[in-house]
């Protein structure tokens, strides 16, 4: 549908017509809420990682699982992929359908 955006916009029925800026910014700012953060959900900064922080001190452990006998690595995006989605072997470098797709 075609949007007329020359004519007169129309004001809903319950906002008044002719009411002055004072009386809705007091309206407003009667009405406006303060934002509240429960200290509950962050009583220690712990949990929160800035950007830029130095994490040297921090230390990763992660369990590495070899290469089953049914993956690959993939020659192009270096993901370990099942057999099932070879796509095409050159020599001893593999490559998946999503890179040769």
């Amino acid at each position: 549908m075609a949007t007329d955006y020359d004519a007169p916009r129309t004001r809903p029925e319950d906002e008044p017509a002719n009411e002055s800026l004072e009386a809705i910014q007091v309206q407003r700012s009667a009405t406006a809420q303060t934002s509240v953060i429960d200290a509950e959900d962050f009583d220690t900064a712990e949990g929160i990682d800035l950007p830029g922080a130095d994490l040297s001190h921090e230390e990763l452990t992660v369990a590495v699982i070899p290469e089953q006998s049914d993956e690959f690595t993939c020659g192009a995006c270096f993901l370990v992929r099942h057999r099932s989605q070879l796509a095409r072997q050159s020599g001893a470098v593999k490559y998946c359908t999503d890179c040769e797709g």
